[in-house]
């Protein structure tokens, strides 16, 4: 399959640059380990439970999972069409245009630094207790910064040591998942299994059902940075078809792990308004998963909950680093960016792109500084990246409905279903991006409509006169 993934690089008109030595399993891993089951858990139960109740954690996950499904084949079907480290934006230009591809581009780029932000951010708080040092705010954001950095630095010495590390992440998940599963039904007094229906909402938001699509918000800000497969493309074997499995598989079984994991949470809640409720002995709010195992099977339980979460947003930041220094480098590669020959810069040894994993990490730290909260950043960057997921697959299935042939180049299809997947994937994905933006998530909305006014603006002063898109849009023809 070698000679196949060069012909596509030659076809695309790209030399192969980045160092493609990375399998399967690898490639499901990085998507895997962004989407970080155990960081979500942790970190987001508590919003979806106070938001919609039991009832929103034994019925929204599944919901989101199978709508996130159709999102993910629809994505899958492109990436074997296009299987090159532009992801996203090398789809959206070969459907849409050259400007309409630079702007998903830009969503995706700003969507994985703000993920990437809060990803380490929220690594840092959860660290420092393990280390006995003070949760300053100046120690917490130190500490971020030393992840960042550390992340940076491993992601420059090469694919293999990423491709590793994640590999272990995954074991980590997985394992983590099933000892917190098994413990809680072994071991916990649980409650009857009626009670998700009995106890419907925490919060008394009226009506309930507009608190419940809140609700679902904590599986979508979850499932995010699944395009991970695609970015890594270039970088691996047999990238047609492997990379299209990896984005379908990391949701699926993100989805399996993570159902589990909410059904034995909330199965053995013990009081609803004290899981909402719990604070630490220096009066700090306590995770709400980590307060129902606390309760469930001791104070042992939740510290060991509290570890493996550092250890999953630790990998789950590690491996953003990774997709987003992609999608700059694809971008820089094509002249969309200011400084482009700079960041476009691969190391010929270890076949990685430094500039761009530096350059993504910086602009991290300075997101944190902007902010100053994780709401915010992940707000963000779910809105982001969910609107540089759909505009290509809402623009494949305008092509495809035109009588493209775009579709004879995927290896990974959906055959005669690629219609209906497509529209009930677009119809979803939009109808949850107008509700991440509501009240009381609007900042995350205003924030990106600003991003757009300041892309806007530097397109039509800047980008414009000098970016001309991808290589193949002038080279050769990317449905062929």
């Amino acid at each position: 399959m070698a000679n196949r993934d060069e012909l596509d690089m030659k076809r695309f008109g790209y030399a192969q640059e980045l160092f493609r030595n990375m399998g399967g399993f690898s490639n499901f891993a990085i998507s895997f380990s962004i989407i970080s089951i155990l960081t979500g858990a942790v970190t987001l139960y508590g919003y979806g439970f106070e938001m919609g109740g039991p009832l929103e954690m034994s019925l929204g996950w599944p919901i989101a999972t199978l709508f996130t499904l159709t999102l993910a084949a629809s994505m899958a079907e492109l990436c074997s069409a296009y299987p090159t480290a532009g992801a996203m934006y090398h789809w959206a230009a070969a459907l849409g245009g050259t400007a309409l591809g630079w702007f998903v581009a830009c969503l995706n780029i700003i969507g994985l630094i703000a993920a990437q932000a809060g990803i380490n951010f929220s690594c840092a708080q959860f660290i420092l207790p393990f280390l006995g040092i003070a949760a300053s705010a100046r120690n917490i954001y130190w500490m971020f910064v030393f992840t960042l950095v550390v992340h940076a630095l491993i992601n420059q010495f090469g694919v293999r040591l990423v491709a590793l590390l994640n590999n272990v992440s995954v074991a980590v998940h997985v394992i983590g998942v099933a000892a917190i599963v098994v413990a809680i039904f072994w071991l916990a007094p649980l409650q009857p299994i009626q009670f998700p229906a009995a106890g419907v909402t925490s919060n008394g938001r009226s009506p309930y059902l507009w608190a419940f699509l809140l609700g679902l918000l904590q599986a979508h800000w979850t499932y995010t940075g699944f395009d991970g497969s695609a970015h890594m493309a270039e970088e691996t074997q047999n990238a047609r078809r492997t990379a299209p499995w990896g984005i379908v598989i990391s949701v699926g079984f993100s989805g399996i792990i993570g159902y589990a994991l909410l059904l034995a949470l909330t199965l053995a809640i013990r009081s609803l308004p004290a899981v909402l409720a719990a604070k630490d002995a220096q009066g700090n709010s306590v995770p709400a998963a980590i307060a129902i195992l606390d309760s469930a099977l001791g104070a042992r339980a939740g510290n060991a909950m509290a570890a493996l979460a550092s250890m999953a947003m630790w990998f789950c930041g590690l491996s953003c680093t990774t997709s987003s220094s992609r999608a700059l480098y694809s971008l820089a590669r094509d002249h969309g960016v200011p400084w482009s020959r700079f960041f476009q810069r691969i190391n010929a040894k270890r076949g990685t792109p430094g500039p761009a994993i530096w350059c993504v990490v910086l602009a991290s730290m300075a997101a944190m500084v902007w902010t100053g909260a994780v709401p915010v950043v992940t707000s963000l960057s779910t809105v982001a990246l969910y609107l540089a997921y759909i505009i290509p697959v809402a623009l494949g299935l305008r092509a495809r409905m035109r009588g493209s042939k775009w579709t004879e180049s995927a290896v990974w299809s959906l055959g005669r279903a690629g219609v209906a997947v497509n529209a009930v994937s677009v119809l979803y994905t939009a109808f949850i991006v107008v509700v991440l933006v509501m009240p009381p998530n609007a900042l995350a909305g205003q924030t990106l409509a600003g991003f757009l006014v300041i892309l806007g603006a530097i397109y039509a002063t800047e980008v414009r006169r000098k970016y001309r898109g991808p290589q193949w849009a002038h080279t050769s023809n990317a449905e062929g």
